[in-house]
């Protein structure tokens, strides 16, 4: 007779246990499982701060709500969990009263700022963007620092280009709000 053994599976992680860590490094966690990250470039860095200082200023002039920035955790799915890490958001002051007791975001932000870098695929972009949408986030600017451009999508088929020259309005998200896209890559 034959005894089988059972592969062994590798046990999922919480994203309750992923915040308990200290020295995980920067990473997110798919589906239960640990993904680490590279730190941005200085590029990038750069250009997220352009972004959160623009959205901050217009925010908080307008007492509209949060917004945050530097691979902010947010949840896109729970059992198992998957956390992602966004370079900046907007989360309406509605949304964020309604979030719950955890270390990372577990509402949808309103709008989700993600800065390509050259280690990104096309196909994990667009998994992601399937997560946010499936969660409720109403607008994703996807940062093309290579053609120095804007994506903005309101859903995989609903997607404007804005080049260096165009003005990146806020939508019905962002009432008021415009940024010339030559400030996000200002110096």
């Amino acid at each position: 007779m034959t005894t089988r053994i059972a592969p062994q599976t590798e046990r999922m992680m919480t994203g309750e246990e992923l915040a308990a860590l200290n020295d995980t490094g920067l990473c997110e966690l798919v589906a239960g499982s640990i993904v680490p990250m590279t730190p941005t470039s200085d590029e990038h860095g750069g250009y997220a701060a352009n972004i959160t200082s623009i959205l901050l200023s217009f925010v908080r002039a307008h007492g509209l709500g949060k917004v945050r920035s530097g691979e902010v955790g947010v949840y896109t799915r729970r059992n198992p969990d998957t956390i992602r890490a966004v370079d900046v958001l907007f989360i309406s002051q509605d949304r964020y009263d309604r979030r719950g007791e955890t270390v990372f975001l577990d509402v949808p932000p309103d709008l989700i700022v993600e800065i390509l870098s050259p280690g990104n695929t096309w196909s994990e972009t667009i998994q992601k963007l399937r997560e946010y949408f499936s969660i409720g986030v109403r607008l994703v600017w996807l940062v093309n620092p290579s053609s120095r451009s804007v994506f903005a999508y309101r859903s995989l088929t609903d997607v404007r280009e804005f080049t260096i020259d165009d003005d990146l309005p806020g939508d019905d998200v962002l009432p008021g709000f415009s940024v010339a896209v030559r400030d996000i890559f200002a110096d």
